[in-house]
Order: C-alpha cells, then structure tokens, then sequence
C-alpha cells in the first residue's frame, strides 16, 4: 500500500486526536498550496518541463526552501521517469509521497522529548524575542500539569523588562511553581531556581532565557555559563534545548536556526503560529536546512493549541482535500 492510500486508511478522525488542530492549524497553507496544486493540474494534463517550472515556483511560496525544493524536484523527476508517469493527476500522490519522505529520510531524528527517569527534566528555552517564547513555556506548562506532572517555571530572562512577571502570570495561570529574580546574572537565578525544583521533587523544569541575537559572542558566553551550571546540577541536564520559531518570518526563521545552532546546541524546534500562515512548508525546510527535528507546533491561540509534532499529521493537514 503507497503512503497516499495509508493517510486515507489510517487517518479517521476518531483514530488520532490532533487531526482536527492539524486541520485547522494548516488551512490557510492547505487552501493556497493545494488548491494551485490542483489548478496546475487542469492546467497541465500531461507531465512536462513547463509543469515542473510552475511546480518549482509554488513549492518555494510555500517556504519549503530554495535548496529543498531543488533537492526534492530532481528526486521527483527521477521517480516521473523510472515509473513512466505521463498523467499529472497521477502524479500528485507521488509528490505527498516525496514531501513526506524529505522528513523521513537520512538522520534519524526524533519529535519526542527526552524525558530524565531520575529527577527533573530540564527544558532550556532560546529564541529572539517576540516568537512567542513566554507564551510557549506557559502553554507546554499547560500540557504536563493535565498529563499530571509537577511543573516549575524558571526565569533566565533576567534584564528584559516584564519578562520575569510575564512567566510568573504564566506560573500562576497553570498552578505551577515559579522562580525568578530581576536584574541579576541569569546563571544564579536558574542555580537557586533548580535547588528549588530538586528539594521539591517536581518532574519538568521549563527554563526561559534572554532572547538577544544581536551580540552573538555575549549570547554565547551567556548560554554556556547557563549549560554548565545546569550540568553540575544535574548531570546530563538541559535534557532539551528547543528553540523557538515565529513560522509567519518565513526564511528569516530558518536563519535564526542557522545563528542558534552555532552558538548553542540546539536539539529542537518549537514553530509557533503555524496556523497564521500560508506557507507552512517552512517545516520541510527547518529539517532539510539545518537537521533539527520540529519538536512541537503552534496550530492557534488557544492554551491546548501547542501539540507534539507528528510528520504524517502534518502531511495529512497539507494535503487532506486532495485524498
């Protein structure tokens, strides 16, 4: 059975919970994409080089990235000529499968969160600000308290303005435990956060950082003091560093991925307000651009709308009107 035929077998709304978030998260990139998608197939009933010309061009608007688009196009073209497909109509399950298989395909990467069997998980938050950062730690604090887990919200965010009160009213919104200090050395403020966190024996830790991109060496300096006073604290720990990504920046937020990942080690992504945008591609080209698995997504305002990422949950809420 093709990876088409699965998604329309397996994906029955009562079977998966987050098809309805996946739905709704990924309209506005599903009315565009698919839709052109299948005007070009009225338009071009034959598979050709004009076909693949105007394939090219609308892919790249869905931000799935100049190099992936590339990459994924020489693969198809490859496929067209092995299986001799002619018709366009045909062809459209091959180009959900090939989409779906830049995921997949090389390293093996995983969208589950590394959970710490003994003592508190460490979740170390980086991002420019404005990308929703605060708003992120509060909603995934919202997650593992309904999963019945005890959460801690920790204030690395020291000198920004409001942002220890803003993760304070987040810790209050969730009933979670919160510590933060204002206008000090962030490295002592986690310190005194996890001594806090240990002796109260609480599962996940959620840790918020200053979100300064300008001055690269300084962030740097910053971020490691930060890991290494987590590492001495508790071995192994920050267990996730997630950055996170505005998906309405398009390109820009691939750039963001490409400056963190220099500076810090990075192990996932969180795309905020994918549900904004019609170019939602751009989860295709964070992994091809720059090999980190997305690891949650923001599919709408509300406070459950964060959800865990799931590739074919994903593939099937770009591509759902055309199975």
């Amino acid at each position: 059975m093709g990876l088409f035929d699965r998604f329309k077998k397996v994906f029955k709304k009562e079977e998966k919970e987050n098809l309805d978030s996946y739905d709704k998260g990924l309209e506005k990139t599903r009315k565009e994409f698919v839709s052109e998608l299948n005007l070009l197939g009225i338009k071009y009933r034959k598979v050709s080089d004009e076909y693949f010309d105007e394939l090219e061009s609308l892919l790249i608007k869905a931000d799935i990235g100049v190099k992936t688009v590339f990459d994924f196009l020489e693969r198809l073209k490859k496929r067209v000529k092995k299986e001799n497909i002619t018709d366009t109509e045909n062809l459209k399950e091959v180009i959900v499968d090939e989409l779906f298989l830049i995921y997949v395909t090389g390293e093996n990467l995983s969208d589950k969160i590394k959970i710490n069997p003994d003592g508190p998980t460490i979740l170390l938050f980086v991002g420019v600000n404005g990308v929703g950062k605060t708003t992120t730690i509060g909603k995934l604090a919202n997650k593992y308290k309904k999963e019945g887990k005890s959460v801690m919200l920790i204030a690395g965010d020291t000198f920004r303005a409001g942002a220890t009160e803003q993760l304070k009213e987040w810790a209050e919104k969730t009933d979670s435990m919160f510590f933060g200090k204002e206008n000090i050395d962030p490295a002592g403020v986690i310190y005194e956060g996890l001594e806090i966190a240990t002796k109260n024996n609480v599962d996940i830790v959620l840790v918020d950082t200053a979100g300064r991109l300008q001055n690269k060496v300084n962030l740097m300096n910053e971020l490691e003091k930060i890991n290494k006073v987590i590492g001495k604290f508790i071995p192994d720990a920050p267990h996730e560093t997630l950055l996170i990504i505005d998906a309405q920046t398009g390109q820009n937020g691939i750039l963001q991925a490409e400056s963190f990942k220099e500076i810090t080690n990075i192990t996932g992504i969180v795309l905020t307000k994918l549900d904004g945008t019609a170019k939602g591609g751009i989860v295709l080209a964070i992994k091809e651009s720059v090999g980190i698995p997305v690891k949650f997504v923001g599919l709408g305002e509300g406070v459950d709308d964060l959800k865990s990422f799931d590739i074919e949950e994903y593939i099937y809420g770009l591509f759902k009107d055309m199975m």
